[in-house]
């Protein structure tokens, strides 16, 4: 057998049955949902960080570093500038609620603070959405055993779906926020042993110069969209609200989410050095995500490629779980609890839990064959999420007059309007503003004119 396939059997088994493991101590829908609201500083911020380190920072980030060299480092440092917002507003205020009122989802505001029915519409969208954001996640992991046993795109993403699935059916947050861990400590281990061995493998960061000089700007225009897709995402994502709502206090949020936007802050250089990198030895890729493969398997001593390699699909497995997490969150609290059966019990619900993951997944999978690439499902899932929800959650948030209406018109309104412009424009937005920009501000414009 492979001798890296032989070690990605072994890693996957270990996380899988350690999450069995942990998933005994399951026994209701509240340790499934939110962990039991136990989670300290330091496993937050694991499970922030995992969930935060995965296929757009690791394989995506370094295909645009392949084309944008150092300009790459936006795409996972937007992503820590938004985590730090949240550390310090909207997190410590939103868990306070929640905390109070038994909030599982961030759905669960939605309907406190509105309506159910604005509750609803988020879900149906957002549900939408993370499925695009799982079937990048699948995709990288395709990719990567596309290039290490080359396999088909096809059989990699059923592979990386079932792992996933196998481990988060059974416990939910209270396994994945433990497994995090292990991935993390795999993960950042490996990076940071990848960028100086790398940087050698290339001849020392002269060489890399040439690379660095030949890469196309990222420009205001790419930075302001990066801003405008993933600082509000990272502020108002369901996936990540609903990981806060398990920590065990206010103070366990502020720290726990700023370690995790330090983490990230530092992180988003290491991608955009791999891309330059793979950009320098190898400059005639024809698929840039192909860029951190190459390297981790040509470029790295043996045993510094088996644990970048776990390091990768630690990333993508990690990314996964906290998205099926949202997935089953919102499908069983959201959408069958609120207006399918509101009797329902929490062994049910429990239940019901389970189900919408191995459903959630099984769809992911077969997203995740169709579409191109890992930037593109990423940036559709993204540009929903923060023009739908950035608008009614912050503003309802800190404001009591905004009413369920207003916040449908926002809704609406804010998706219409960026749907528009990108149509009209060809993507390019206007002024420096991009699509994305533009549809967020229109929702706060329509959510606090009198």
């Amino acid at each position: 057998m492979n001798l890296q396939l032989a070690v990605l059997i072994g890693y996957s088994a270990l996380f899988i049955g350690f999450g069995f493991f942990v998933s005994r101590r399951v026994k209701k829908a509240d340790d499934f949902l939110v962990a039991g609201r136990s989670l300290g500083p330091g496993l937050l911020a694991a499970t922030f960080l995992a969930a935060n380190i995965g296929a757009g920072s690791t394989v995506g980030a370094t295909g645009l570093g392949y084309v944008y060299g150092i300009g790459a480092w936006w795409w996972v440092g937007c992503a820590g500038i938004g985590s730090f917002i949240l550390a310090n507003t909207v997190g410590p205020k939103i868990w306070t609620l929640a905390a109070k009122n038994g909030w599982r989802t961030v759905g669960d505001f939605l309907d406190y603070r509105y309506h159910r029915s604005v509750r609803g519409l988020i879900a149906l969208l957002l549900w939408m959405g993370t499925l695009m954001i799982l079937a990048g996640q699948l995709i990288a992991i395709s990719q990567i055993l596309e290039v290490v046993v080359g396999l088909p795109k096809w059989q990699g993403c059923w592979i990386g779906g079932i792992v996933v699935t196998a481990y988060f059916a059974a416990g939910g947050l209270m396994t994945s926020a433990r497994v995090n861990v292990i991935q993390l400590s795999v993960k950042l281990t490996g990076f940071a042993l990848a960028v100086p061995f790398g940087i050698a493998a290339a001849g020392g960061w002269a060489a890399l110069e040439p690379a660095i000089h030949a890469s196309s700007p990222v420009g205001a225009r790419g930075v302001l969209s990066y801003i405008a897709i993933l600082v509000p995402s990272f502020i108002i994502s369901p996936g990540l609200i609903q990981k806060l709502y398990g920590a065990r206090s206010a103070r366990a949020v502020r720290i726990g989410v700023n370690w995790n936007a330090l983490g990230l802050i530092v992180f988003a250089f290491a991608p955009a050095i791999l891309g330059v990198i793979a950009h320098s030895r190898y400059p005639a890729l024809t698929n840039r995500e192909l860029a951190l493969p190459m390297v981790m398997t040509r470029l790295m001593p043996g045993w510094l490629g088996l644990l970048t390699l776990a390091a990768v699909f630690s990333a993508e497995v990690s990314t996964s779980d906290a998205i099926l997490f949202m997935l089953s969150s919102s499908l069983s609290v959201d959408l069958y609890k609120t207006f399918v059966r509101p009797e329902a019990s929490d062994r049910d619900l429990l239940r019901i839990s389970r189900m919408t993951a191995v459903v959630g997944a099984f769809f992911g999978i077969l997203l995740a064959v169709q579409l191109p690439s890992v930037i593109s499902a990423l940036q559709i899932f993204y540009t929903l999420m923060a023009v739908a929800l950035s608008a009614p959650l912050i503003v309802g948030l800190y404001f009591q007059r905004p009413t369920a209406a207003r916040a449908i018109v926002a809704i609406a309104g804010s998706v219409s309007i960026t749907a528009l412009t990108q149509f009209l424009t060809g993507g390019a937005g206007l002024w420096i503003l991009p699509p994305s920009a533009i549809g967020i501000l229109s929702g706060f414009v329509i959510m606090i004119t009198p």
